[in-house]
């Protein structure tokens, strides 16, 4: 089973307890608290994450694709592998392609662990601190992190990946589907759809909404056309939330409001729908956002995970045994 024990850390700097790994192995659990004992230097454009005095910096548009690689599709870290000559993993699907980033920073902080205790820390467990603690570097809620999952053995583009991932062009039945059949209510949809706060999006997942939707501000439609125009730019970016886009904050609430949601998936939350007053109700208190987003991320780190003797336990996170 996964564990949700909890070490106390007594520096006021740090973002939250650091869960701690069951092992027969006490020197082990005390090394991996040392590992994870990230300290965090919050700066306008930068994360400093240090880890064993190596620190590695990190782009806003990183510290959001960190969390969102944390896996919707289960939390195996399956979206973590790489593709290989007889299979495409997630990493291709068209829905991360050009958008999923850091995964440096996890094989950084693996590679250490591993020289340290080889082969009791996964990349499942790694990858859920991570984004929890990137939540953090951004003024965003901390949460405690269940540790004990192991790491899937394969990866799937289009039974893992394109099957289980939001499309651009999903309407608000579809979202509401998708996430039930994991076991996510709509309002907790509502509250994770929130870590769109930071980040950006590629041109060709928000062209056909900024030139042809009608339940858009015509001002942000337009500014958003300068760089992404109706035949080419796919790959330019815009961020998710103009107002703070490199704060996590309730900002993007206020945003769909005012029908300046970037994504089509985006809007269709404030659409007239039943997921309405969810969005006013996080517009306009941000505490409520942070505290059901972090509940929601709890959630879904339960999803499917691999405990006991199934996958393993990887040496490389891009790479199975």
């Amino acid at each position: 089973m996964i564990s949700s024990t909890i070490s106390s850390i007594t520096d006021a700097a740090a973002p939250a307890s650091i869960p701690l790994l069951p092992s027969p192995c006490m020197l082990c659990n005390k090394l991996f608290q040392f590992f994870f004992f990230l300290h965090y230097t919050w700066k306008a454009e930068t994360i400093i994450v240090s880890c064993d005095s190596e620190v590695v910096s990190l782009s806003n548009r990183r510290r959001e694709s960190i969390k969102l690689v944390s896996g919707f599709s289960g939390c195996d870290a399956s979206v973590l592998l790489d593709d290989t000559s007889s299979s495409l993993g997630e990493k291709s699907a068209f829905q991360n392609l050009g958008s999923l980033r850091g995964f440096e920073v996890i094989d950084s902080v693996k590679s250490k662990v591993e020289d340290v205790c080889p082969g009791v820390v996964s990349c499942a467990d790694l990858l859920a601190v991570v984004a929890r603690d990137a939540s953090v570097a951004v003024g965003g809620p901390t949460w405690t992190v269940k540790l004990g999952r192991r790491d899937s053995m394969s990866a799937s583009q289009s039974l893992l990946a394109e099957s289980n991932l939001p499309r651009a062009t999903d309407d608000l039945d579809d979202l509401i589907s998708l996430f039930g059949s994991k076991g996510l209510s709509s309002k907790e949809m509502v509250a994770l759809s929130g870590s769109h706060t930071i980040g950006q999006a590629q041109c060709i997942t928000f062209r056909q909404r900024i030139y042809n939707e009608t339940n858009i501000d015509a001002g942000f439609a337009s500014t958003r056309r300068r760089r992404c125009s109706f035949t080419d730019g796919d790959s330019n970016v815009a961020p998710l939330d103009l107002v703070t886009p490199n704060s996590f904050d309730n900002n993007y609430y206020k945003n769909l409001i005012q029908k300046k949601g970037l994504l089509k998936t985006d809007q269709v939350l404030f659409n007239g729908g039943s997921t309405d007053n969810f969005v006013t109700e996080y517009s306009k208190d941000r505490s409520a956002f942070y505290r059901d987003f972090a509940l929601a991320m709890i959630k879904m780190g339960d999803i499917d995970p691999l405990t006991g003797s199934s996958g393993q336990i990887r040496r490389n996170c891009r790479v199975t045994n």
